[in-house]
């Protein structure tokens, strides 16, 4: 074979390769997006504090074919120290929203004491342990790779109020 036949084929061989790794690529890519975020992120995005602050004081919707109590205005709290948050509006209810810098969660006064309504880990967190009652107290922790944040909560009164750890 003569060097110039040698030379075509090799660029064959190594525009072959480039073409294979591309489409190779494109096809991963392609998966990676077609999965979404399940892989990459929180499921809706991440949202910023205002869209939290305006999810935690829309009223939630009554469960379909079950009878529900009326809740009470949801609010705001200052956290236990360590945790930030604000003061609770004068029309304060049941049902109240706490914050740390590791996640938020929403606590309720009720019945058989208080619960967790819901709860989320902030950015760069993950929720390592959740006790959701009802019970006397309820707790959630958030770990973070330098930090862990434990939120708990009680009743005083039919307030749900963030305490420090004992």
């Amino acid at each position: 074979m003569d060097s110039q036949a040698m030379g075509r084929r090799s660029i064959l061989v190594a525009t072959g390769w480039v073409a294979t790794a591309a489409i190779a690529t494109l096809i991963g890519l392609g998966a990676i997006r077609l999965v979404g975020e399940s892989l990459t992120g929180t499921p809706g995005g991440v949202r910023s504090e205002a869209e939290i602050e305006r999810a935690l004081a829309a009223p939630e919707p009554a469960p379909t074919g079950t009878a529900s109590a009326p809740q009470g205005p949801t609010s705001t709290a200052s956290a236990a120290p360590g945790m930030t948050g604000t003061a609770p509006s004068a029309s304060s209810g049941t049902r109240r929203g706490f914050a740390t810098d590791g996640g938020t969660a929403v606590a309720e006064c009720g019945v058989g004491g208080v619960r967790l309504v819901s709860w989320a880990p902030a950015q760069g967190y993950r929720v390592r342990d959740v006790d959701r009652g009802p019970d006397d107290d309820v707790e959630v922790t958030f770990q973070g790779a330098a930090r862990e944040y434990e939120l708990k909560v009680r009743c005083i009164g039919s307030e749900p109020v963030a305490v420090a750890d004992d």
